[in-house]
């Protein structure tokens, strides 16, 4: 995998899909496919072969939360295991990702807020845009944040 960074007792590492998708799956699967009631065929998708991944792990190796970037800026897949929630994972894997999209020189990244987390994008510079709309049946709006 790609870059490391630690945190806090936490480390975030990047990579491709082929290196992180065993951990990452498993983290969008229980976060969005088990708690959120995503239909399965909608959380997957062909994106992820050309997305760098985000993997965050505890200190005991657990994989704890994930996201990724895709070549146009847009990061998505945001997600954080309920036992996780409330540490800061989510800022640390935002930021890694961020970093990385600034890293390949892109002026913008872009994301679909679930709304319930628009305040949490908000927090670290993304504007909304747009009107809500609905992705697999939760609402979402449009985000950016330039670099």
């Amino acid at each position: 995998m790609k870059g490391s960074k630690v945190l806090e007792g936490y480390r975030v590492t990047l990579g491709d899909w082929e290196a992180c998708s065993a951990d990452a799956s498993a983290i969008r699967h229980e976060v969005f496919v088990v708690e959120q009631k995503v239909p399965v065929q909608d959380e997957q998708d062909e994106h992820d072969a050309v997305c760098v991944h985000a993997v965050a792990y505890a200190a005991n190796g657990e994989p704890v939360g994930t996201g990724r970037l895709l070549p146009d800026g847009h990061i998505g897949r945001m997600a954080v295991r309920r036992s996780q929630r409330g540490k800061g994972l989510g800022s640390l894997l935002l930021t890694r990702l961020m970093e990385e999209a600034r890293r390949r020189g892109l002026p913008q990244v872009v994301l679909a807020a679930q709304v319930s987390a628009r305040p949490f994008y908000a927090a670290h510079g993304f504007e909304a845009h747009g009107s809500v709309f609905l992705d697999a049946g939760i609402e979402h709006i449009m985000m950016r944040r330039a670099l």
